[in-house]
């Protein structure tokens, strides 16, 4: 139960750490709200690089929104795998591009970082057990070590099984 409540809290990190890394290529030519837009050209490889970071972006929104209606664990695993690919393919562009469009390095590497990230969150999420579930024995209990039967007698009206009765007997009668 855990891991699926520090979800929301991951993936809003990595989305945002991804979206921001992605706007630090473009950021230094781009206008601030209440500016006059720069009279400079965008970086030559945005034409190739937009439809990729829109649709991880998508996706992203599309996890984040799936996370706060609560769906269920397949569903989560679903949108999750969705948007690591769709992070993978921006990853893979920027590794093959950096030069050519002049990314800086620290975003790169945070791309890459962030991407990590939310392959260990896709791990989490979709194996299915983890912290989500109860934990089942593994071995040998207590009851088979006594030479006892799991769960106890079946007829509650029988001697020496109810609530209160202990090895010597009932506490009450006594």
């Amino acid at each position: 139960m855990i891991a699926i409540r520090l979800v929301p809290i991951a993936v809003t990190a990595v989305l945002g750490l991804t979206i921001s890394a992605a706007a630090q290529m473009i950021g230094p030519g781009m206008p601030m709200p209440g500016q006059a837009p720069p009279q400079q050209q965008l970086p030559p490889c945005f034409a190739d690089f937009k439809p990729l970071r829109d649709e991880a972006e998508k996706r992203g929104l599309a996890l984040k929104t799936g996370i706060q209606k609560k769906v269920s664990r397949e569903e989560a695993c679903t949108l999750i795998k969705s948007y690591a690919a769709a992070e993978a393919k921006v990853v893979k562009f920027i590794q093959a591009n950096a030069s050519w469009c002049g990314i800086p390095a620290d975003a790169a590497n945070a791309m890459k970082v962030n991407h990590t990230r939310t392959q260990q969150s896709e791990k989490q999420v979709c194996s299915g057990g983890g912290a989500g579930g109860p934990a089942k024995p593994t071995g040998p209990g207590l009851s088979d070590a006594l030479g006892t039967t799991r769960g106890g007698a079946l007829d509650p009206l029988a001697p020496n099984s109810g609530t209160l009765d202990t090895l010597t007997g009932n506490v009450l009668a006594k």
